[in-house]
């Protein structure tokens, strides 16, 4: 049996600012996300973090160690919506910021915000991570909202959650000869500062 915790990175300036961050953008945790990642507590087990900075920082000031960085475990692209609040891209684009979205969250969708990664591209690199996990043992992923969302939408078809910073989604997996059984076992509210 697989454990997998699904963590999300703490607080950085662009979050409590309500932005989508910029292409190649890596803040760094703010403050409260200092804190908040240091009162993170979690179980002990293989390690793998998105490169970003924020994301790797989260999982030091937890306590860990021995990271192992992730390509597969980074945001998503947003394309033209980097650097805008969903207020500014209401304004300049109506609905459509909506349907890019949507799109964004279909893992068979072609669709996604102009010049950003489709819904089945983005879906697709989280499935190939989730492929490569041992059969058993604890797996802590330290990322972002998007694959965090991805990840519980392709293994126990959780089409959409509310999670804050630091929040934490704990998955089990049972493998056995007719394929894989995924459960959630909790979804944590992330800490306040």
């Amino acid at each position: 049996m697989l454990d997998l915790h699904l963590i999300r990175h703490a607080s950085t300036a662009p979050n409590a600012e309500k932005r989508y961050p910029l292409a190649g953008e890596d803040a760094p945790l703010s403050e409260l996300g200092r804190r908040q990642a240091a009162a993170l507590r979690l179980p002990a087990g293989v390690v793998y973090s998105s490169p970003s900075a924020r994301c790797l920082e989260t999982a030091g000031l937890a306590g860990f160690t021995d990271i192992q960085p992730m390509p597969a475990l980074c945001e998503a692209s947003f394309g033209i919506m980097a650097g805008h609040t969903w207020a500014e891209l209401e304004a300049a684009h109506g609905l459509a910021p909506l349907a890019w979205i949507a799109a964004l969250g279909d893992p068979a969708s072609c669709g996604g915000s102009p010049g950003g990664e489709s819904g089945a591209a983005f879906h697709g690199r989280v499935r190939d991570w989730l492929n490569t996990l041992p059969e058993s043992g604890t797996v802590l992923a330290f990322t972002h909202l998007g694959p965090l969302l991805a990840a519980t939408r392709l293994t126990v078809g959780l089409r959409a959650a509310e999670v804050p910073v630091c929040g934490v989604a704990h998955l089990r997996r049972s493998t056995h000869q007719q394929g894989d059984d995924w459960w959630l076992v909790s979804l944590l509210p992330g800490l306040p500062g």
